[in-house]
């Protein structure tokens, strides 16, 4: 895949990249380890300063880099300029209170005393160049929530971002450097995927972060592995939408429109199958196929648009292949399901009824606004269904019975459980997945602690 920007709206090729050849990844890696060694030292009020400054920058910013994102992978300028306040928002957080999740641990004094020590204690030191290989999807946020920490804890930052995205890409090495970060601190590699292998050898990056596709995600652990080095892997994700009798069922179907169409349906945390008690399934159905049919689509620049292009031609091709699949097995279309005329990779907000477990829509991601329902005769058989899925990012239950949420958060097999509400990731708590949605945490103290080297200080007595 060339590296360039492709505006989806229209499929114009507006600015195109050369990768990096070896001799500039060579002087990178080798700016990466030199930078490291001296900033490791400095202090968390000093790195604190730096990223507060790097937050107030991206707000400034929020319009132009807003409308960058927007034309080179086609979500609703409104959400991408949200996604830029979003960063900001983390990168403050981080600030903040980075030194406390970081800080010194002490073991009970009775566990220092029985293993002979004097005193003891936990540190939290940071492990080198971290190189992150990141989707286009959220190309700010899912980058940001992974610098924002491993600049904090010490760590310096090596990105290679998707190819569809390099404005985007070159912007965070910018910001980084505007905010007073010294060069080395984080860098853009704009280089193909076929490169990531051997950047992955190198001695000097000491750990990988990667958030994508899941073949992606072997390629990368399976060589991490191989090196034995440190990886946080956060994959794809077909996240249940469980709605109870006892559900405001005008809020959650209400909630399900956005929570299947945010950034036109292209998130791993979007809720994609909808599993609905067959008590209020009809109810429910009803008014989500009107939210669903009411969505404005349109050009992405547009402030009144709520569903814009797919960001690639094969991206949509794919969701085409998930759809059609499902027809001919027999699903029924309750809106939806035909790709519009006319320029852009453009696709419909659908909702599919009648799944079965044989129709790949039922096991794979639909990536794209295509929702599928599901009817549960109760609790048991929603919990079935939710798992009866290769992935486990997160989840949603809507119902007013505290019982039944004790269930819901005991038996789903996911990493989140969100009750009366979407999924959203916020910096304060962990996000990540199970099963073959990846392993790892980011965010929260989880993810600041993900690549840092937990160092045991012993004194004998």
């Amino acid at each position: 895949m060339p590296i360039a920007t492709v505006n989806p709206a229209n499929g114009e090729t507006l600015k195109t990249y050369e990768a990096m050849g070896e001799e500039e990844i060579e002087r990178r890696l080798q700016l990466a380890q030199a930078t490291f060694r001296t900033y490791r030292t400095t202090s968390f009020a000093e790195r604190a300063r730096l990223l507060h400054r790097a937050a107030d920058l991206v707000d400034e910013d929020q319009r132009d880099i807003g409308r960058v994102m927007t034309t080179e992978m086609g979500k609703p300028v409104k959400q991408a300029r949200a996604e830029a306040a979003k960063c900001a928002k983390a990168m403050h957080w981080y600030a903040d209170h980075a030194e406390e999740l970081l800080a010194d641990e002490e073991p009970a004094a009775f566990d220092v005393k029985d293993s002979g020590a004097s005193r003891a204690l936990v540190r939290y030191r940071p492990l080198g160049p971290v190189l992150a290989v990141m989707p286009w999807n959220f190309p700010l946020w899912q980058v940001v929530r992974f610098a924002a920490p491993a600049l904090m804890a010490g760590n310096v930052g090596l990105l290679k971002h998707a190819s569809n995205v390099p404005q985007t890409a070159l912007y965070l090495e910018d910001l980084f450097h505007r905010a007073g970060f010294t060069e080395g601190t984080f860098q853009t590699l704009l280089i193909g995927s076929a490169a990531v292998d051997e950047i992955l050898r190198d001695e000097r990056v000491k750990a990988a972060t990667l958030t994508g596709s899941e073949p992606a995600g072997r390629a990368v652990a399976s060589t991490s592995g191989e090196m034995v080095k440190k990886t946080v892997l956060e994959l794809g994700g077909s996240d249940p939408y469980v709605v109870m009798p006892s559900a405001d069922i005008d809020r959650a179907a209400q909630v399900a429109v956005t929570a299947r169409v945010q950034n036109n349906g292209q998130s791993c945390i979007a809720a994609k199958r909808f599993i609905v008690h067959t008590d209020v399934y009809d109810a429910f159905t009803e008014r989500f196929v009107e939210g669903m049919k009411a969505l404005k689509i349109g050009d992405p620049l547009e402030d009144e648009t709520e569903v814009g292009p797919l960001a690639s031609e094969q991206g949509r091709a794919d969701l085409e292949e998930l759809v059609d699949d499902a027809k001919r097995s027999g699903a029924s279309v309750l809106c939806g399901g035909e790709r519009p005329e006319g320029p852009g990779w453009y696709y419909p907000p659908t909702v599919l009824a009648g799944i079965d477990r044989e129709m790949r829509i039922h096991r794979e991601e639909a990536f794209g606004p295509v929702a599928t329902l599901y009817r549960a005769a109760d609790l048991d058989e929603a919990v079935l269904i939710a798992n009866d899925s290769p992935f486990g990012l997160s989840s949603n239950v809507w119902t007013r019975d505290e019982n039944e949420v004790d269930r819901f958060v005991r038996d789903l097999e996911a990493g989140g459980v969100y009750v009366n509400g979407m999924t959203a990731s916020h910096p304060a708590f962990p996000f990540g997945g199970v099963k073959r949605s990846g392993y790892g945490r980011e965010l929260s103290g989880h993810g600041i602690r993900e690549f840092c080297n937990i160092t045991t200080v012993w004194h004998g007595a």
